[in-house]
């Protein structure tokens, strides 16, 4: 795998240095997520393989669709799928405590958010997207996965849940950010990192300090007058 990224033409490009190194942590931070939530589940090896693959590489399949990258890239680069069974059968032979698959799902959650809106972004603008349209698709891609997750488990999605901490909304200004940095060509590896880095730190700070995103003034009233 090193020698086939070294020789990669594309390798000193600075978005596909971020999308190599950042799409692979995101596939093993997700697969790792959706494992954990697996274990929590009690399913059996097949579910937790099968998860861990869904949450890990939906999100980025459907970015590749949307975009027109047939097939996607997660049936063409076998190392992403490697690397998610691989995680889940870490996590199945690991066997964590109950304890673990608490907190920690949270953080490998955070950390596939923040590295697939970056990572989705780059893609996305790459296959020659304007900026707001590779956001969005950036945006698509860090929650896509952690959606498909939850269906799968048969919860509502995180994204969709009431009262949840902030999700969409880091991953959303992420993508932005992103976008607008490579619009006007001043992207760099070490930014993307930065990038990803702020939603992540967003993420596990709005589940620390009980961050949410803003509701109708009216229902926020109509809540303070029936308490």
């Amino acid at each position: 795998m090193v020698d086939w990224l070294l020789a990669s033409p594309g390798f000193d490009d600075a978005a596909s240095v971020l999308n190599v190194g950042g799409e692979l942590l995101g596939v093993v931070a997700f697969a790792a997520s959706g494992a954990l939530l697996s274990v929590r589940r009690d399913l059996d090896i097949v579910g937790i393989v099968l998860l861990a693959a869904a949450t890990a590489l939906g999100g980025g399949i459907i970015r590749d669709v949307m975009i027109g990258k047939i097939p996607p890239t997660a049936f063409t680069d076998l190392w992403l799928f490697g690397a998610a069974v691989a995680t889940a059968l870490v996590i199945f032979v690991w066997q964590p405590p109950a304890r673990l698959t608490r907190w920690p799902l949270d953080i490998t959650d955070a950390v596939g958010l923040g590295m697939f809106a970056v990572t989705g972004t780059v893609t996305a603008y790459q296959h020659g997207l304007s900026a707001p349209s590779a956001a969005m698709l950036g945006l698509t891609t860090g929650v896509g996965g952690g959606i498909i997750r939850d269906a799968l488990s048969g919860q509502v999605p995180v994204v969709l849940r009431p009262n949840e901490y902030l999700y969409a909304i880091p991953a959303a200004g992420g993508a932005a950010l992103t976008a607008g940095l490579l619009h006007f060509d001043v992207y760099r590896p070490w930014i993307g990192l930065l990038c990803a880095a702020a939603v992540i730190a967003v993420r596990i700070g709005s589940l620390k300090f009980g961050w949410h995103g803003p509701r109708p003034w009216y229902t926020v009233r109509g809540r303070k007058n029936e308490d």
